[in-house]
């Protein structure tokens, strides 16, 4: 593992343990050359995903920009990270259990809302208005009367 301080290549692991969740593998690492002390995390990936875009383009998934996005639209607000990281895991590995290595943008997406309906209403309309292109006030409240009557179960 290369140090991100001094680009080293020779880091030590100093300690290991599994997160909470069990789903990835926490270390302490010290580069041998600057001394400098960093975490790294080793997730089981089941099989290389490429996500297929809207506009037909193609790229392989990422699961940092998942959780940027899903940390961009929590910000500030009281949501536990551990929730937010086994929604982020759980929505992976929906995705890679689901037989398909190509996976729609839009699946994406629907996954991360079904979350943030669950985790945090406020994130969860701030990610709709993003991923909903949310143009002007009318937007928002069309989405939020859309909620109120499926909650309603009308």
């Amino acid at each position: 593992m290369r140090c991100p301080y001094c680009g080293h290549p020779d880091t030590q692991v100093k300690d290991s343990r599994p997160t909470e969740d069990n789903a990835a593998i926490r270390r302490r690492r010290e580069c041998m050359s600057c001394g400098q002390r960093f975490t790294t995390f080793e997730r089981i990936q089941l099989r290389d995903l490429t996500v297929l875009k809207s506009n037909g383009r193609r790229e392989p998934f990422d699961r940092d920009k998942l959780m940027r996005s899903v940390l961009h639209a929590t910000r500030k607000r009281p949501v536990d990270p551990q929730r937010v990281e086994q929604m982020v895991n759980g929505i992976v590995r929906q995705l890679e259990m689901s037989g398909d290595s190509e996976i729609v943008s839009k699946d994406i997406g629907e996954a991360v809302m079904a979350g943030l309906a669950k985790l945090d209403p406020v994130a969860y309309v701030r990610f709709a208005s993003v991923y909903r292109n949310f143009r002007e006030v009318k937007d928002f409240e069309e989405f939020i009367d859309e909620e109120k009557l499926r909650s309603r179960g009308l």
